[in-house]
């Protein structure tokens, strides 16, 4: 038996249905539209009646007599005066729409009683630092006037302050490293712990501008980025830090985020970087990054002195020089490292008085990453052979005119193992992880005009170029795509930047060995 087909009105009853409702929303905005003046007299009639109501039931008894006769005049003269009622109705509708209007409550001025309080904490704490006794009209005192110290201040959704301009008086040692660290720390404290500071200080003007900033994104991946030969991504800043900007892949999506870009070269100023860090605070990937962006137009020379196999992934790429591990090929590698920086000097030489261009193999980069060096030192001390950091004299100070670059990441606790050439020719630093501001300041040569939080994010932390502004810095994320603990999007991300893999001429598999390999997988070499 054929089915019957449903009656038009049940299948199409909910589309219906629907342009009905849309039909009649579309319907009432629109005469909420067109009767909105009617809308708005309407209610000032009701609330001039209710008015109306009040006053005559506040009114006593004895006195509505009188008001009633006052009322009757006003209505009979205003009847027998010429255009009165006219008149009398346009202003009854004039008041109605007045008083019918749609009023919107008015914006707190000031900050309220809560941040008040906190206001004048943060001015008691300042007034031992910002007054003498000597000064006869202190701008900072106990029980004082906290609006003239603070001239603009913000408040977050917490109620805690984000924005802060103090005045201060002129006698303050504002020039003294010390002192401002005092002021910071005690800001710092007041303002809310857990948030990071930016502190300005104008020197003339003498005033001193507290920023809360906003925490860096740790969700860039390693990717490839939009720069040219002979720069090199160290990680991302604040907006404000940097002119420039660099469009990054977030999942699906593209944004742009301000870089700190590292310039090396025969032009460049800081040919050389230092990596300083805590255990885990991502040394490691930042030197694994580096890799991967020098791959796309150099080769490298990785020496990794703890002996992880964080780099086994570049094993056998193309570019990949070597990657040595132990003592004895650490040293070899250096040595053809420091000959090759000559021969390159030597090369270019012979080229620059024939007046020729430099030769082709002196141009390609050379990239020399040591992750570690201190401990191979101690390990040469123990079996009494040299150091391996003596080597990279000769890459370190004639590496720019060879277009040999030398990138040394370690940590604190081997800074004194660090020999002079490397402290001296490795004008580049980076200080990763939580460290104090002496630290800060023995590495990067100056304290960061920001407060370092407690707990921060791997790869997080500054650096600075030269003589350049200290930034705030977070490494792109480059974790060993080997590592059992590294999430699926960060590994294929990294192994999607990966060379192809170059085997040796004698070690090229037969023709009967392809075939039967052809399906075989790639093994996955082990951790560490």
């Amino acid at each position: 038996m054929a089915r019957r087909p449903l009656p038009r009105i049940l299948s199409n009853g909910t589309a219906s249905i629907a342009r009905s409702r849309e039909l009649a929303r579309s319907a009432a905005d629109s005469a909420t539209d067109v009767l909105h003046p009617l809308i708005t007299i309407t209610r000032g009639l009701r609330r001039l009646a209710a008015a109306g109501r009040r006053k005559w039931a506040d009114t006593p008894k004895d006195r509505r007599g009188p008001l009633l006769f006052l009322v009757a005049s006003v209505v009979l003269v205003v009847a027998l005066v010429p255009y009165g009622p006219l008149l009398a109705a346009i202003a009854l509708m004039a008041a109605a729409a007045w008083t019918g209007r749609e009023r919107t409550a008015p914006a707190p001025t000031g900050p309220d009683e809560a941040q008040v309080q906190r206001l004048q904490s943060l001015y008691e704490a300042l007034v031992p630092y910002f007054s003498v006794p000597e000064d006869p009209a202190p701008l900072f005192a106990h029980g004082g006037d906290w609006d003239k110290a603070f001239t603009s201040y913000d408040f977050d959704d917490t109620g805690r302050v984000s924005r802060l301009v103090v005045n201060y008086p002129a006698y303050f040692t504002d020039g003294e490293a010390e002192s401002r660290a005092r002021i910071e720390q005690l800001l710092h404290a007041k303002s809310g712990r857990g948030r990071e500071y930016h502190f300005a200080w104008d020197e003339e003007g003498n005033q001193l501008t507290v920023t809360v900033l906003a925490p860096l994104p740790t969700d860039i991946a390693a990717q490839r980025f939009v720069t040219a030969p002979g720069e090199t991504v160290l990680g991302f800043t604040d907006e404000t830090a940097v002119q420039r900007t660099l469009p990054v892949a977030d999942g699906e999506e593209q944004r742009d985020v301000p870089p700190v870009v590292w310039r090396t070269g025969v032009r460049s100023t800081e040919p050389h970087l230092l990596v300083v860090g805590q255990p885990g605070s991502g040394t490691t990937s930042l030197l694994r990054s580096v890799a991967l962006q020098a791959l796309q137009y150099g080769d490298v020379l990785i020496i990794e002195g703890s002996g992880t196999g964080d780099y086994a992934c570049l094993t056998g790429r193309d570019g990949v020089l070597a990657i040595e591990c132990g003592l004895s090929g650490a040293l070899a590698s250096l040595e053809w490292a420091a000959h090759e920086t000559e021969r390159r000097l030597i090369s270019a030489n012979r080229a620059r008085q024939a007046g020729h261009p430099p030769p082709e193999d002196t141009k390609r980069p050379l990239w020399i990453l040591l992750d570690r060096p201190s401990a191979l030192g101690h390990l040469a001390a123990a079996d009494g052979r040299k150091d391996p950091q003596s080597l990279l004299q000769v890459p370190l100070r004639h590496g720019r005119a060879a277009n040999v670059t030398v990138v040394v990441a370690d940590q604190f606790d081997s800074l004194e193992a660090l020999s002079d050439p490397v402290r001296q020719h490795t004008r580049a630093r980076v200080v990763l992880g939580p460290a104090t501001p002496d630290q800060l300041d023995e590495v990067l040569g100056t304290p960061p005009h920001t407060t370092p939080t407690a707990d921060v994010p791997a790869g997080r932390g500054y650096a600075r170029l030269g003589t350049g502004p200290v930034h705030r810095l977070q490494v792109p994320a480059t974790p060993d795509p080997y590592d059992d603990a590294t999430s699926e999007a960060h590994r294929q991300a990294v192994m999607d930047l990966l060379p192809e893999r170059s085997t040796p001429a004698d070690a090229r598999p037969t023709e009967q060995e392809q075939d039967q390999d052809r399906d075989q997988p790639e093994p996955v070499p082990a951790e560490g």
